[in-house]
């Protein structure tokens, strides 16, 4: 191997950029790549998309100590649809667990008609919380239903993942079968995908025999490849695209320190990434679908992410 080509893959090794998130979720995390000029660029863009909830003191105090003791934290990732005058709903509830010491991380993706009690509307879609009361109540909702503590969020607006695909330069991923979406056929096999065509293949599920299941499959997958490409991106004026994207489109909790602190200690549980699915059966219920969950399987679930984050 010469020196040129042990460069060019130590290059790629360096942890650059990274889209987390989601959803139909999208975080873009930054690590390394042009020192200086990242970090300031990147705590700009985090001053604008600072966007805390509104916790008592205990629970700020405790998601506090979990980072400075490196404990595991929980996550919620929002992808939601917003139009002028329209609060939308979230299309994407990706819940993640991050485990330091194990350097593991679960992922479950939360079936957007799971059939849930939100306080003030009665038993409704998990989605439509974000729909009565934003990011805080489907915050509280998930805490609820599922019995454990989301430590952290981060809400991302699908127009801004469309943009920041096409920032990337497009993904390419390896789809099951032949499908078509929003006016766009996807063939089967591997495919490069823009923002527009990205956006429809993760919103595909009415073809597919596994509904939510298989959308939720390709979320990831749109997800995953995202990162790869971010991985080798080196365009120093893009870069300051992606940051105006994310400064328009992302909400967070995470101040700069926080996500320093996730880059240094939390960003290699990606490595090892058990994903979870909700298992339950959709039922007409006066009219409407709704994906029912027997209790005894939030349990299950609850308890696995309470072993997962216990785990050292």
């Amino acid at each position: 191997m010469n020196s040129r080509t042990e460069k060019r893959k130590n290059n790629k090794k360096r942890k650059w950029l990274y889209w987390v998130g989601g959803i139909i979720l999208v975080l873009l995390l930054i690590v390394g790549g042009f020192g200086f000029y990242v970090w300031n660029q990147l705590g700009n863009a985090i001053e604008t998309m600072h966007t805390p909830l509104a916790r008592d003191d205990e629970r700020q105090k405790e998601t506090e100590g979990r980072f400075s003791q490196k404990e595991s934290v929980n996550a919620l990732l929002l992808g939601v649809d917003e139009r002028s005058g329209d609060r939308g709903r979230s299309d994407t509830m990706i819940l993640l667990s991050l485990n330091p010491n194990t350097n593991s991380m679960i992922m479950l993706s939360i079936p957007r008609d799971t059939y849930v009690n939100i306080p003030g509307r009665g038993m409704d879609k998990i989605n439509h919380a974000y729909a009565f009361g934003g990011t805080e109540l489907s915050v509280q909702i998930v805490e609820e239903t599922f019995d454990i503590p989301v430590h952290i969020y981060g809400r991302v607006n699908m127009e801004g993942f469309e943009q920041g695909i096409d920032a990337l330069g497009g993904v390419t991923v390896d789809n099951d079968f032949a499908f078509n979406q929003g006016g766009t056929s996807f063939p089967a096999g591997e495919i490069h995908l823009n923002g527009e065509e990205a956006l429809d293949y993760i919103r595909m599920r009415k073809e597919d025999p596994r509904g939510d299941f298989g959308r939720n499959e390709r979320q990831r997958e749109v997800i995953a490849a995202a990162i790869d490409e971010a991985a080798s991106f080196t365009s120093i004026t893009k870069f300051g695209e992606i940051l105006d994207i994310l400064g328009n489109n992302v909400q967070t909790d995470l101040d700069i320190k926080k996500i320093q602190t996730l880059f240094s200690d939390y960003l290699s549980s990606r490595h090892d990434i058990q994903t979870l699915e909700l298992q339950g059966n959709g039922q007409m219920i006066s009219g409407v679908y709704y994906y029912v969950v027997p209790d005894e399987e939030f349990s299950r679930v609850s308890s696995e992410i309470s072993e997962h984050m216990d785990a050292s």
